[in-house]
């Protein structure tokens, strides 16, 4: 399995970037997936998560309200529409997917980052 994350760049604070993940294969729809991050000095946290069919979905307080994670398995890929965006969101961004919702916090799977910078 291979993720591709796309869709970083640099915004001003309360702008809105948005971020896919393609993911090759034709299991997509089995595995939950989520978003992680990692900012400097930071260690990596999980942002958000949805389930293998979209009908559950997890997100970290700081983000409530300003981030949607979303799927199309269709497409083979993981969507996050970032908005109201905020200097303490930079970070890199990472893509991941695991066989189970219950062991989204330690995927099985990892894409490259993309960078996300918020300027003030």
């Amino acid at each position: 399995v291979q993720l591709q994350a796309s869709g970083g760049g640099l915004v001003q604070a309360g702008g809105s970037l948005r971020l896919s993940c393609a993911v090759s294969g034709r299991t997509f729809l089995t595995y939950a997936m989520g978003w992680f991050r990692q900012g400097p000095g930071t260690e990596r946290e999980i942002v958000t998560s949805i389930n293998e069919r979209g009908r559950i979905t997890y997100y970290t307080d700081s983000v409530k309200g300003r981030f949607t994670i979303s799927r199309d398995n269709a497409k083979n890929t993981l969507y996050l529409q970032m908005n109201s965006l905020k200097p303490e969101d930079t970070a890199i961004y990472y893509c991941a997917g695991s066989r189970s919702y219950s062991g989204i916090n330690n995927p099985d799977f990892w894409g490259q980052g993309t960078q996300v910078t918020v300027s003030s």
